[in-house]
């Protein structure tokens, strides 16, 4: 399953055009909002899960931000988004992994994700992700989900919908909710999918 995921997600990426996915947005308006509302200095180390060829990372880099982090299960996805980006995809650092696969030693200060969390289907793969994210946050997490008004599916795939007390519950173990908004995002195809956002603060030990 593993195996097919990635391979999944490196076939959407090497087929399609950024106007062929409903992900896409030009403007990351609400994750930056986020972000902006954290208060952090440019020095702090900021981790996009799934950011894919997301425009978060040019955004965050043209905003002066120093220690930038993209994480994606595919690498073709990675090679798209350094492509776009020139000389200033080596300001960032790259990281090809399946989230729930991801050891590390780093802490970040912000830990964002816009549509990865929903893919994760299953108790384990879940458990892994916030036990990942426990270890590696010690500042604030993002999340963006779809909402319970949001689709089903996503890119062929099963999705997990969310509201705001299912989310927090979720997170309960290690993050404190700030705040949630729910969002309707414009896909390429003119039609909109419901997103829940919520931000988190790390929990004192």
């Amino acid at each position: 399953m593993k195996l097919d995921r990635k391979k999944h997600w490196e076939t959407v990426y090497e087929t399609k055009s950024p106007d062929q996915v409903s992900w896409t947005q030009e403007s990351p308006k609400t994750s930056l909002e986020f972000i902006h509302s954290f208060g952090l200095n440019k020095s702090a180390k900021i981790i996009d899960i799934g950011g894919g060829d997301s425009k978060l990372i040019d955004y965050l880099l043209d905003e002066g931000f120093e220690n930038v982090t993209v994480l994606d299960i595919s690498a073709k996805s990675l090679e798209k988004a350094k492509g776009r980006l020139g000389e200033k995809a080596n300001k960032v650092n790259w990281i090809v992994s399946d989230i729930t696969e991801f050891e590390t030693n780093m802490t970040f200060d912000v830990w964002h994700d816009r549509a990865t969390f929903h893919f994760l289907t299953t108790p384990e793969q879940i458990t892994k992700y916030i036990k990942t994210a426990r270890k590696s946050v010690n500042g604030f997490l993002t999340i963006g989900t779809f909402s319970k008004n949001g689709p089903e599916k996503c890119s062929g795939l099963e999705i997990k919908q969310y509201n705001e007390d299912e989310l927090t519950l979720k997170l309960k173990n290690g993050f404190d909710k700030i705040k949630c908004v729910t969002e309707d995002h414009l896909t390429p195809f003119d039609t909109t999918q419901s997103f829940l956002f919520c931000s988190f603060k790390r929990q004192l030990n």
